[in-house]
């Protein structure tokens, strides 16, 4: 469910009170644990952390690298970390913290989903925030590519 929000509040405002709930509640956490230099903004149709592209512009698609992001889908509520996502042993690593928590691990491709605030790590997401600074993503972005051209 795409929304044409402009800002995070707007988003907020148009979602149903336990989804605007449990979205305030995981934003809450990105922003406490949230590295300098990323910043939220509203893109691809939500809430959105990402490396704004003053600072690096050289990304294939020409949009802001995005480190994270929040969304209510039409069955669920998801959070995106594709700052982990571009490295299979950070991947691996959240995946094993995430199933030792006990809670339900139903993932697609870089998202975490969630029906309710309580299916959600809440520590495990705001130390995996807080474990990628800017420049790490940069790294894991630009050695993904190298890979990727090296293989054609």
């Amino acid at each position: 469910m795409r929304s044409e929000a402009t800002t995070a509040e707007q988003y907020l405002a148009g979602l149903p009170d336990d989804r605007r709930e449990a979205i305030e509640a995981v934003r809450t956490v990105i922003l406490h644990n949230l590295p300098a230099g990323y910043e939220e903004t509203m893109n691809w149709g939500m809430i959105t952390y990402q490396i704004p592209l003053e600072t690096y512009p050289d990304t294939y698609n020409k949009q802001p690298l995005m480190f994270a992001a929040l969304a209510s889908q039409k069955n669920y509520m998801a959070v995106y970390l594709t700052g982990i996502y571009v490295s299979d042993e950070a991947r691996d690593e959240f995946e094993k913290a995430y199933r030792a928590t006990g809670k339900r691990f139903d993932v697609g491709k870089s998202c975490v989903r969630f029906r309710k605030l309580d299916d959600l790590p809440l520590d495990l997401i705001g130390q995996t925030i807080a474990a990628v600074p800017m420049e790490r993503l940069i790294a894991r972005v630009e050695e993904g590519g190298s890979a990727r051209k090296s293989k054609r």
